[in-house]
Order: structure tokens, then sequence, then C-alpha cells
């Protein structure tokens, strides 16, 4: 499985038999060439998805396999403000939500 990015589309007014409804895009993995893998999901240029390969993307389709050698199998969703990398731990802090404890014996339906 890769990571990738989203880098366009390639359209295809034919194709063979057995494909399900989808899309050829042209991905970017983030070591080496770009490929062209099928995607079921609808993502969009731009996006960061994972890719299997080989046999594990033609291994998804029912029957008989196409000459599938790619597959977009997950988008990837952008990282939230406490992950990102090189910021601060009070940064960090500041952006998530907490929510506040509850002491024990304050729940209207719970025995005091």
């Amino acid at each position: 499985m890769i990571r990738a990015t989203v880098i366009g589309s390639v359209w295809s007014s034919r194709h063979i038999d057995g494909l399900p409804p989808g899309a050829f895009l042209e991905v970017q993995p983030e070591a080496g060439t770009p490929i062209i893998a099928f995607d079921v999901l609808g993502s969009g240029t731009g996006e960061q998805v994972l890719v299997a390969q080989g046999s594990v993307a033609a291994s998804w389709f029912p029957g008989a396999p196409p000459p599938v050698d790619a597959l977009v199998i997950g988008a990837i969703d952008p990282a939230s403000p406490s992950t990102l990398p090189g910021q601060s731990k009070s940064a960090a802090k500041k952006a998530v939500t907490k929510t506040p404890a509850r002491r024990a014996g304050t729940h209207p339906q719970e025995k005091k």
C-alpha cells in the first residue's frame, strides 16, 4: 500500500466490460513516478489517498480480475491542528478542545 496525492484525471471514453463505476486517476506517490489508479471512492485532485497495487488491487473486483494493478482504497484525512509537525505543545493544547471532567454524583440519573 502506498500514500499518494491525486494530481489529475485520466479520461477514458471506452473501457473493458466488468469495471464498476469509477474513474482513472493520475496519482503521485510520495516517492517515485506518477501512476494511474482506478478509483471507486470519488477522490478529487489534491486529495491524499491510499493505493493498493498488484494482485491485491485486482482481487477487489468480483469475478475474473480485470487488468487493474492500482486501486484507490482509502482517502487520507487532513492532519488535525494537534498533530501538525513542528507545532509547539502549548499551541497543540490550545487547538484541542477538551471536555471538562464531571464530578461523581453530579449526573441527574446517577445515584448519590
